[in-house]
């Protein structure tokens, strides 16, 4: 196996890699917006049911998710009811919107009060007070953890490969059986070219929002 070979193989399997990050975050960020609000909901038993699931999410490790949406349907109902892409791309997005919650409802538990009050004052409904005075300011505070969990993201996707989905790690794998495991470690340009991307990119968003300083 030569190099040019084992190159675009990592290559096939870096776009499932691709396609599992930009997925969940398309997903998962609104997702995680909406589950915040919950979480933050008056309505206790809805904020507890909410508070509890995001617990559970939290509390269990990935991988364990992604075999529990593949195989305990399976053993439910006699098949599975979704793909093991399906299965990786759910259980990532109810992972990623849950940990995204607590980002969310910790930067928005953050602003003050008297900003509220201030804009009651000026007339404002609630959606304009929200939109206008605080969700900039939640974003510029938020910004770092998000970043942060974007980039655990990235490497998290490896772990699809627990249903046989071959994403860049597993395309480095099947080398092994020819006896091959520097295709293993080279996989590592190819993520720290991801995440210094990532890092170059937020780091760009972040001093657009410099502004917006508490």
């Amino acid at each position: 196996m030569g190099f040019w070979n084992v190159t675009l193989s990592l290559i096939g399997g870096l776009k499932y890699t691709c396609l599992i990050f930009a997925l969940t975050l398309v997903l998962a960020l609104p997702l995680g917006l909406v589950i915040a609000f919950g979480s933050m909901s008056k309505f206790k038993p809805l904020s507890y049911l909410i508070k509890t699931f995001v617990w559970i999410i939290r509390g269990v490790p990935l991988m364990l998710q992604v075999i529990i949406f593949f195989y305990v349907p399976g053993f439910l109902f006699g098949q599975p009811i979704l793909t093991r892409f399906a299965s990786v791309i759910a259980a990532f997005v109810i992972n990623y919107a849950c940990y995204f919650s607590e980002i969310y409802r910790g930067g928005i538990e953050s602003i003050s009060k008297g900003q509220y009050e201030a804009g009651q004052v000026l007339g404002m409904t609630k959606l304009q007070i929200f939109f206008k005075i605080i969700l900039m300011q939640v974003v510029k505070r938020i910004l770092p953890p998000i970043a942060n969990e974007v980039i655990t993201l990235v490497k998290d996707t490896a772990l699809a490969r627990v249903v046989m989905i071959v994403e860049i790690i597993q395309a480095a794998q099947n080398f092994a059986a020819y006896g091959l495991m520097w295709p293993l470690f080279y996989t590592a340009i190819f993520y720290l070219a991801f995440v210094g991307i990532l890092t170059l990119l937020f780091g760009h968003i972040e001093k657009k929002f410099n502004y917006y300083k508490a």
